[in-house]
């Protein structure tokens, strides 16, 4: 596994066609592993640009910080 942390915000399509958001949280063990912890928001999107706009404005994130599945 990468030692490079992973995007916090994850925005994917999932098997009913919308849209949901993972928060996810990297931590680093004391050997430098990193322990990565994600929750999947209940809120469901009918649009991806709709889900990115949801995160930019509840949580403050940039653009480089979602992902896109």
């Amino acid at each position: 596994m990468s030692r490079v942390p992973v995007r916090p915000y994850l925005v994917a399509k999932d098997e009913e066609g919308v849209f949901r958001i993972t928060v996810r949280t990297t931590r680093f063990n004391s050997q430098g592993y990193p322990l990565v912890s994600s929750e999947t928001l209940a809120d469901a999107f009918k649009t991806q640009t709709a889900a990115k706009a949801f995160v930019r404005e509840e949580f403050h994130a940039e653009s480089s910080d979602i992902a896109i599945k």
